[in-house]
């Protein structure tokens, strides 16, 4: 599932090339048609992103509102747009270029109320500037369940996924397993700013990269990674491989249905 940096790519793209302009909307699958219909030739006033969702808004009480799921994908390339090609749910052709978007978990018309009460249950995102972390933090820090879990759960921060929640807890030498109430404050606003610095990188690169650059593979001259998600990782899909720090190998296990990694030795077992 693309993680939020991934949206807020999107969305700066959108803006670039729809934002502003009339807009033809369809549905060539059909199952927005409706909605379409009532967009097509509006002009797209904003398009923004909260986490792993993306809204395009188009006036007062129409909001697209996207989440890309596990499936979901935008393509796009310049006009005139080509004949559809599979289940394309919705199709934007601006001045320049053309999107289709196919597969999503959601794609629906929305009111302003009823947008405002999907961004209201989601948690902070380190992407906007409205984010408040300290809201995360009194979530946080008052359960029992682990720090890996939490920072999966979108209701306390919005937007990260398996690849930042396993290499921030690495680079802070957090233990996975740490229960929320047991991480110092101070320990979570460095991790906070730490990580509106790595999603603030992946949104600039397009990837994610969050080693340090004493260990970047031209300074230790290992070789680079290879892997469809792109980007130089600490533990992420490392699991059976030495950590790039010390060496240990870089464990697995599952947590609440997705593949969690660390390394024992630089993110040692909480014992407190």
């Amino acid at each position: 599932m693309p993680e939020g940096h991934t949206l807020h790519r999107l969305a700066r793209l959108h803006q670039r090339r729809f934002g502003k302009a009339p807009v033809e909307v369809s549905s060539p699958q059909g199952r927005f048609a409706a909605s379409a219909g009532l967009l097509d030739g509006m002009v797209l006033r904003r398009a923004e992103a909260h986490g792993k969702h993306l809204f395009h808004r188009y006036g007062p009480d129409l909001v697209v509102h996207v989440h890309l799921g596990l499936y979901g994908t935008f393509t796009e390339g310049p006009v005139p747009a080509e004949a559809p090609r599979g289940q394309v749910r919705m199709r934007l052709v601006g001045a320049t270029h053309f999107a289709d978007l196919r597969g999503p978990t959601a794609c629906e018309l929305l009111t302003d109320a009823e947008a405002l009460a999907v961004r209201a249950r989601l948690g902070a995102d380190p992407l906007r500037r409205d984010a408040d972390p300290e809201q995360a933090w009194q979530r946080l820090s008052r359960s029992r369940t682990s720090v890996a879990a939490q920072l999966m759960d979108q209701k306390i921060i919005s937007g990260v996924g398996n690849v930042y929640r396993a290499e921030l807890l690495f680079r802070h030498g957090v233990d996975p397993m740490l229960p929320g109430r047991s991480l110092h404050r101070e320990q979570w606003e460095e991790m906070w700013t730490d990580l509106v610095a790595l999603m603030r990188d992946g949104v600039r690169r397009g990837r994610i990269d969050t080693v340090r650059p004493e260990h970047d593979p031209k300074v230790t001259g290992r070789a680079p990674r290879v892997d469809r998600h792109g980007g130089e990782v600490y533990v992420y899909r490392r699991a059976g491989a030495p950590c790039l720090v010390c060496g240990t190998e870089v464990r697995r296990a599952e947590l609440v249905g997705r593949n969690l990694y660390w390394c024992p030795t630089c993110q040692p077992a909480h014992t407190g």
